[in-house]
């Protein structure tokens, strides 16, 4: 299937490892023109060796947000205006939901929210120039069926939900797509931290925690990355023109939930 990818240009936060980095591989690998952002530099020129194609880094705190303009006149110098735009943002520490200092939730909220929303800000009027465009977010499955100590990563992460079915109800007309994806548990390094802070408070061994989540998937085993990153491509693609406004579950039906 081809999915018209070619010569398009993708901007792809959180780049340099884990979820952002298997997003853009399969975006490079279908033709379309990748700038990776992250904080990791290092991580950043790694990635971009490893899938090839047109690709461009750019080494950006997202949590600068006065640096937008910047970082999208980059890429639009380089490739021309962004037509997909992939949100993926890094969590907050685990934590529970009470006592938790409100500096903490407010950096979460500075670092994980404004920059999706200011960013998308500034690339939708090149969209709607070209009466086409890709919003995709990724955020967790947490916002659905609410993840034991996330409390914070739980709340502010589905703020963007309700962000994004918005938009999306704006933006249709125009011929710009936004749509939510969500991971399951994807065997990234997040995945492996999260397992281990579970292990540490329960005192128990890494690989007990692992096998009794793994336990609790319909499939029964962690998601490749690179199975994300497909279905993020697909979300991209010319083929996903009449899905918009959606969660998408890519969580091998672990989530218990209709």
């Amino acid at each position: 299937m081809d999915l018209g990818l070619a010569n398009k240009t993708a901007l792809v936060l959180g780049a340099a490892g884990g979820l952002g980095s298997a997003i853009a591989a399969s975006l490079a690998t279908e033709g379309a023109r990748v700038a990776l952002v992250d904080i990791d530099g290092e991580g950043l020129e790694r990635v971009a060796r490893d899938i090839g194609g047109e690709t461009m880094t750019l080494v950006w705190n997202i949590a600068e947000i006065d640096r937008i303009d910047e970082v999208v006149s980059q890429v639009e110098a380089k490739f021309g205006t962004v037509d997909i735009l992939v949100n993926n943002t890094g969590g907050p520490p685990p934590t529970p939901a009470e006592g938790q200092d409100a500096s903490l939730w407010m950096t979460s909220f500075e670092k994980m929210i404004m920059p999706v929303v200011k960013l998308s800000d500034r690339v939708l009027p090149g969209m709607r120039e070209k009466g086409w465009g890709r919003i995709i977010t990724s955020t967790s499955s947490g916002v659905i069926a609410p993840i034991p100590n996330l409390a914070i990563s739980n709340a502010l992460r589905l703020s963007l939900v309700g962000w994004s079915k918005t938009l999306a109800r704006e933006v249709g007309r125009d011929g710009i797509t936004c749509n939510i994806i969500l991971p399951g548990r994807i065997a990234t390094a997040r995945i492996t931290q999260l397992d281990q802070a579970k292990a540490n408070r329960e005192g128990r061994s890494v690989e007990e925690v692992s096998k009794e989540s793994t336990s609790s998937i319909p499939v029964g085993r962690y998601g490749e990355p690179a199975e994300y990153g497909d279905a993020v491509a697909f979300l991209a693609s010319t083929r996903s023109s009449y899905l918009t406004g959606g969660v998408i579950r890519v969580d091998g039906g672990l989530i218990p939930s209709v």
